[in-house]
């Protein structure tokens, strides 16, 4: 078993300095040693993979009497040499497994140890109408998204089984280190290159001939998309699961949010609704009637109350002609009208006409100036204006003239003479 004149001493305490326990210690402080460093530097929180290595290498020899025996005597060495002289330890994640019995951070003793990540949800803009959200309606969506291979199940290979990969270990992620000064040692994690962070690696001839060992394929869906009554700018549907599923991690949702498009006619605010309606200045005195075709395809008839007379900017509105609010859609808020009057232009009316409106309509207010009055006043003219755009011009005006000030303001810092 050993080379000629017995086994080589070697140094004896390593394994028990990396447990950190004495030569002395019992069964059970080895493994209350081995139980809180492993959870400690485990890979899947955060820990060093050589250190969770290392671990499990001393746990093995000082959990196995005959081991401990060899390496108490002759170190390790000797150990190696007894082990077949390559020093073939078990797989740290077997050990960790073995010890909490099968369980993992992950949820699985297949996964060895690793945590299932949770996957992207798959983000869609749902563009509808006005009407589409006022009556509901259903849309049909074609999608298409990354799922388990059906022949090889997921699994990559033809025998569905796949070896761990010795470049990271099964962990998915490398530690490389490298000096960056005197006693300054920088670490750094990365994904394993040989397996893409899956931990695992196939065979060439043992791939999956669909999926080429890659263990997902294309699949088109048809997903009906159902659009409630009363649902807001914004909201969303949610189809859990159904975005792209991926190996050792919970497949995320697809969600639709709705964009409702502008209507030429009607105008949302919450549970309510507006339009705007143009009165002639016959109609706002004298009385109107005229039909809204609503969002259900309804005709409704709108008229006035006889010798009712609509001011410009004036409101009205219908009960229960609103929205219907969601999950109540039953209920319904206000539909509100808004009127605008116009007026004739200058020149309508002729001076009899005039005189014969004024016997009809209210008195005037204004106050009547006396002849006295008249001869002590300055006759002046009137002009039309288009108010926004002069306003537009002189702000316009003032940016130029303030523009023009900076640029006649000295640059830089004046030079002072120094005095002889």
């Amino acid at each position: 078993m050993f080379g000629r004149g017995g086994p080589r001493r070697s140094d004896n305490s390593k394994y028990y300095d990396i447990l950190g326990v004495s030569k002395n210690a019992s069964e059970d402080e080895i493994k209350k040693a081995y139980r809180k460093a492993a959870m400690k530097n485990h890979p899947d929180k955060g820990g060093d993979p050589e250190k969770f290595k290392e671990l499990g290498q001393a746990y093995e020899v000082l959990s196995d009497p005959e081991k401990k025996d060899l390496y108490d005597q002759y170190g390790e060495d000797a150990l190696k040499e007894g082990m077949g002289g390559g020093g073939s330890f078990h797989n740290p994640f077997d050990i960790f497994e073995s010890f909490f019995g099968g369980a993992s951070f992950g949820g699985g003793g297949s996964s060895r140890g690793r945590r299932q990540k949770h996957g992207e949800d798959v983000v869609h803009s749902l563009k509808v109408s006005l009407e589409d959200v006022y009556n509901g309606t259903t849309k049909k969506l074609s999608l298409s998204r990354n799922v388990f291979c059906s022949k090889c199940k997921g699994k990559g290979s033809k025998s569905g089984t796949a070896g761990r990969c010795f470049g990271c270990q099964g962990t998915g992620m490398k530690i490389t280190r490298r000096q960056i000064g005197l006693g300054m040692i920088q670490q750094m994690q990365h994904v394993c290159p040989d397996c893409r962070g899956s931990g695992e690696v196939i065979n060439e001839r043992d791939k999956c001939p669909q999926c080429k060992g890659n263990k997902i394929s294309q699949e088109k869906k048809v997903l009906e998309v159902h659009v409630e009554k009363g649902m807001q700018q914004g909201q969303k549907i949610v189809f859990e699961g159904q975005a792209d599923e991926a190996p050792d991690t919970i497949t995320g949702d697809i969600v639709f949010v709705l964009q409702v498009k502008d209507h030429p006619r009607f105008r949302r605010e919450q549970d309510d609704l507006f339009i705007d309606q143009n009165l002639s200045l016959t109609e706002a005195l004298c009385g109107f009637q005229f039909a809204v075709k609503h969002l259900d395809g309804r005709q409704l008839l709108i008229k006035s109350n006889p010798g009712e007379v609509i001011k410009p900017g004036q409101y009205k509105a219908l009960n229960d002609e609103g929205m219907p609010q969601h999950n109540r859609p039953f209920m319904k808020g206000r539909l509100y009208i808004q009127f605008n009057v116009d007026f004739p232009d200058s020149g309508f009316l002729s001076p009899d006409q005039c005189q014969l409106l004024e016997k009809v309509l209210p008195q005037k207010s204004s106050k009547h100036v006396s002849d006295m009055e008249l001869d002590d006043c300055e006759e002046t003219t009137l002009h039309d204006v288009n108010f926004k755009e002069e306003m537009r011009r002189k702000q316009q005006q003032q940016h130029r003239e303030a523009y023009d000030e900076d640029d006649d303001e000295p640059s830089g810092h004046r030079v002072q003479c120094a005095q002889q």
